[in-house]
């Protein structure tokens, strides 16, 4: 991650500037030269020499003004807030920090020779909100409006931009169709037809008479026939 934050003393060679000797240790004063095209807060400088240095003032040590190599012009004005580093070097550092490929490196900070602090760059907060996106890695900003002047840069309050965090976004898992099963016939047995009920045993007629006169009937008759086969009998003789 400190990767992306700021490309380290190597920055130095490869973009192939060289610093004067020991300036005015009072303005920092330090000449240096790009091989390409910088960002500063608010400009873009092209490949070439200027001259970086404190403003002559005693009330604030942290507006840093750039300028063209023989100081006739002065291309940026920029609020800055001290910076330490744990080892100080003999030669001027500048960190930069990473951006895409085919734009200009973003100056991040500047330390003169032999400091243990440098000067942290201030960004517009547009633009800080960018670079914070870009490179995953805070910002220093403030409201700061176009060429703005040295005291009113003094009062604006400076905040960090943090980089946007970072969203893992999940995908809701899709509803999955299962094909449902086709229904499984249920055989199921008849029900049992009931039985008719057997038909009831033939009720007994009551017995109301004796059977004595149905057997002296009957052999009265006996008796009658037998005198008729007698007769017809004599008849036939």
């Amino acid at each position: 991650m400190l990767r992306r934050v700021v490309l380290m003393l190597g920055c130095v060679l490869a973009f192939g500037w060289m610093t004067t000797a020991r300036a005015d240790e009072w303005n920092k004063k330090t000449t240096m030269t790009f091989n390409q095209p910088v960002e500063l807060p608010g400009i873009v400088l092209p490949a070439g020499t200027y001259v970086f240095k404190l403003l002559d003032s005693t009330s604030d040590r942290h507006i840093v003004q750039v300028f063209n190599a023989d100081e006739t012009k002065i291309f940026a004005t920029i609020l800055a807030i001290p910076d330490y580093r744990l080892t100080p070097t003999d030669k001027t550092v500048v960190h930069f920090t990473e951006r895409p490929r085919n734009t200009p490196e973003a100056v991040h900070e500047w330390f003169y020779p032999g400091d243990n602090f440098g000067q942290e760059f201030v960004y517009p907060k547009a633009r800080a909100m960018a670079l914070a996106e870009e490179t995953k890695a805070p910002v220093l900003a403030a409201n700061i409006g176009p060429e703005p002047r040295p005291e009113e840069l003094m009062k604006l309050p400076v905040e960090t931009v943090a980089p946007p965090e970072h969203v893992t976004v999940v995908e809701e898992p899709q509803p999955q169709h299962w094909a449902e099963p086709e229904p499984v016939p249920v055989v199921t047995e008849p029900e049992p037809v009931p039985l008719p009920p057997p038909p009831a045993p033939p009720e007994e007629l009551p017995k109301t008479a004796t059977p004595i006169p149905a057997i002296a009937a009957f052999g009265l008759i006996a008796l009658a026939l037998s005198g008729f086969t007698r007769l017809v009998l004599k008849k036939l003789a």
